[in-house]
């Protein structure tokens, strides 16, 4: 039940019946008459800009358009206490006791309260995570791990179908350097030949000699005198091992994909040739030449002919190259390959989730996908930017055993799979994020995950004290809250959770959860402290009862907070 919904249906319809009976004119579109939540400053529950948008097709000035308007609302309300009309023209409400009590009790069995029903589910394919297969998942790699799954989760709760998937770069140069690595590796064991560390083009990490071990212990059978002979065996080896530590990763901060599919096999199969082809059909690809990229020296460029996708039409800055000097085809093709699979599978909206150092990759692609499918916006790419690992203060550097950087699993061990996923998602996507260890671990309002789930806990223990069961539907119907401003801010801040899952969801920004979460336990917190000096604010009173009213609260909070901890992936313990 989204009350600000359901407002603005019925506002559109009074304006209509008063346009009916000649009372007014109506613009041709009414898209832009909105009911949000208003500004705090504001002593309201509710404010609606419809005043604004038909003033000028009724030729007044907005304020005396949102009087009339108030007048029609008012008399055909009884749940309205209060209107008030502030500039430039907005229509402020604030309600009765009446409509509180109704609202509470239309949620209050409600489980999948804040989800939004869907006439016409989508089918999304989100790609997130992609990390070439060399090794571990790094700190790079977990924030844009996490956006994509709870960006998955979002979507699964407002009932669309939803596919998660991770492409596997299994083909090329740093394949070929990791599979040498893991060579040496194995020959470093096997017979004492000193590992070349100071090789840049090799992967250094100690979690190559674990592979390399496993190897070993698991292929009997091969001989490891000669790389040429085994390379592609041992290329093929060395990816799954090294997929096997990823999935690990994953799993560790909550993560599975449905899908893994391999770039290799996408070479194998002939279907970047195909791309091409049904690129050239089209008409998108020509030979011609490139200029020097940004940042390389013009003398030392050589311009050549090559084979070219023609993304400048679909608005990138210079077209971009589908083949190399050798006519093999570069990265760029080998995902234009892969995307056309994706549309083969008819998905209506295709989602990329992309590391800081990707952003300049987003123009190129989405062309493609343009180019291939003939829509607009079938691709969407959100980045997530750096995260400064921080403690006391200062730069944390942790354990770099696993090579030139910090792992996941470093992370995860350090404050624990709930704290990585909530402070990961505590800050917009699109801005870098510092990650502060000591106020991860604090006990205290600064630490927002364990404010949140001390709420829930908090929840819990008045559950237990009256011997109930917090995860139990309740068949209180008839209460009756006898409240204050006190209670409605609770109210309000529960009535809003509606819109919060639907704005995240239709921007794919999740960090509005954990921070309306914060918002909500904030009231909650606010309120129980209150019960220390009023009796009124308590939950259980001196006889250990509890007013319905109150039980009814509780559980509706509790429902909202696990409803969202779900979509985020963080659980709610019942005692803290």
């Amino acid at each position: 039940m989204n009350i600000f919904e359901i407002y603005l249906e019925k506002i559109l319809k009074l304006i209509k019946l008063a346009n009916e009976d000649n009372l007014l004119e109506l613009p041709e579109n009414l898209s832009g008459v909105n009911v949000d939540i208003p500004p705090s400053k504001f002593n309201c529950d509710m404010s609606t800009n419809v005043g604004m948008v038909l003033s000028k097709a009724n030729n007044k000035p907005p304020l005396e358009m949102a009087e009339m308007i108030a007048n029609i609302i008012k008399k055909n309300d009884d749940q309205i206490e209060e209107i008030k009309i502030e500039k430039p023209g907005f229509i402020n409400l604030k309600f009765k006791i009446v409509f509180w009590n109704n609202f509470l009790k239309s949620i209050i069995n409600k489980n999948n309260y804040g989800s939004k029903k869907v006439d016409n589910p989508k089918k999304f394919l989100v790609e997130f995570v992609s990390a070439n297969p060399t090794g571990p998942l790094h700190v790079g790699h977990c924030r844009g791990a996490i956006l994509g799954d709870v960006i998955s989760n979002l979507l699964k709760f407002n009932n669309h179908n939803v596919t998660k998937e991770y492409y596997v770069n299994d083909f090329g140069n740093q394949i070929l350097y990791f599979t040498k690595s893991v060579y040496l590796r194995i020959r470093e064991i096997l017979y004492k030949e000193k590992f070349p560390i100071d090789d840049k083009d090799l992967y250094p990490g100690d979690y190559l000699i674990d592979i390399a071990k496993n190897l070993i212990d698991q292929n009997k059978d091969i001989n490891f005198n000669n790389f040429e002979s085994i390379s592609n065996e041992l290329t093929r080896l060395s990816v799954k091992e090294s997929l096997k530590l990823i999935k690990f990763n994953l799993n560790n901060l909550g993560i599975s994909h449905d899908n893994f599919i391999s770039e290799a096999n996408i070479v194998k199969n002939k279907e970047v040739d195909e791309v091409v082809e049904k690129l050239k059909k089209n008409q998108f690809v020509y030979l011609g030449k490139i200029k020097a990229p940004e940042g390389e020296e013009n003398e030392n460029w050589v311009e050549r002919e090559q084979l070219l996708f023609k993304s400048t039409e679909f608005g990138d800055d210079k077209d971009r190259a589908l083949q190399k000097s050798d006519q093999s085809w570069t990265y760029f093709a080998s995902d234009v390959a892969y995307h056309n699979t994706k549309l083969k599978k008819n998905f209506d909206i295709l989602i990329n989730i992309l590391g800081a150092d990707h952003a300049g990759y987003i123009k190129r692609i989405t062309s493609a996908v343009e180019a291939l499918s003939g829509e607009k916006n079938k691709l969407i790419c959100k980045v997530g930017q750096l995260v400064k690992l921080i403690k006391d203060g200062k730069p944390f550097k942790m354990s770099k055993r696993k090579g030139d950087y910090i792992t996941v699993e470093d992370l995860i061990n350090e404050v624990g799979k709930d704290a990585t996923r909530f402070i990961m998602l505590n800050r917009s996507n699109d801005v870098e994020l510092d990650f502060d260890f000591t106020k991860v671990k604090e006990k205290s309002k600064d630490n927002p995950l364990y404010y949140v789930q001390y709420c829930y806990a908090r929840i819990s223990s008045v559950f237990r004290n009256l011997n109930k069961n917090i995860n139990d539907e309740i068949s209180i119907v008839n209460f009756d809250f006898n409240y204050s401003e006190d209670e409605v801010k609770i109210f309000k801040k529960i009535s809003q959770w509606p819109t919060c899952v639907e704005v995240a969801t239709d921007k794919l920004e999740p960090h509005r959860i954990p921070v309306y979460l914060y918002e909500l336990s904030s009231e909650f917190h606010a309120y129980w402290n209150m019960g220390k000096d009023d009796k009124t604010k308590r939950f259980i009173d001196q006889n250990n009862e509890i007013e319905d009213s109150k039980i009814v609260l509780l559980k509706i909070i509790s429902k909202v907070i696990k409803n969202g901890m779900n979509i985020l992936g963080v659980d709610t313990p019942d005692k803290m």
